[in-house]
């Protein structure tokens, strides 16, 4: 089925922030993170950007392919935001195009493809020197609906109650206390 965005969902332009601290894909307080800023788009789109740190190497002056999929897997899992849905990476298939050097700031797009039941299909790609710039990595991924007991049942005990005591990380799960 086609995806429909969440009327409560961030308006076109917004800036989604960190859905937790220390989350190395966007969490403002994990120091060799991607620090990646995403922005809501137009129905079940986003736009974000992150700039390759030299922390964030494997060949000598290039981004590790590692950090670019992680790159890529957390502008798809930001998707859910706009669907009010709280979903884990099923599936990441990612292709490497060029190269992306340290210092270059990665462009990324994504979009919600299509929702079957628990399943949320979506796709990216991450583009260097601007939005309009040459295709470095892209992505199709299968993220699946859960309910916030696994992250309850499977993390570590003092992340949960640390995330559980900040008022920011309760009020972004209040968030989603629409969903059935």
């Amino acid at each position: 089925m086609p995806p429909v965005r969440h009327p409560d969902a961030p308006a076109p332009g917004e800036l989604l922030g960190a859905h937790y601290g220390q989350c190395f894909g966007c969490g403002g307080d994990q120091p060799h993170g991607l620090h990646l800023e995403a922005r809501a788009g137009e129905g079940v789109s986003l736009t974000a950007e992150f700039t390759v740190q030299p922390a964030h190497q494997g060949a000598p002056g290039l981004a590790h392919g590692g950090v670019l999929a992680s790159a890529l897997d957390e502008t798809l899992g930001s998707l859910n935001w706009l669907l009010r849905t709280i979903a884990v990476t099923g599936r990441l298939e990612t292709d490497f195009v060029r190269p992306v050097p340290v210092g270059t700031t990665l462009h990324l797009e994504a979009e919600v493809t299509a929702v079957a039941g628990r399943k949320i299909y979506s796709t990216a790609t991450g583009r260097v020197g601007g939005p309009e710039g040459p295709v470095a990595v892209r992505a199709d991924a299968l993220f699946i609906e859960v309910k916030v007991d696994h992250f309850v049942d499977h993390g570590r005990q003092e992340e949960i109650q640390a995330a559980m005591n900040d008022p920011d990380q309760v009020r972004r799960a209040r968030a989603f206390e629409v969903n059935p």
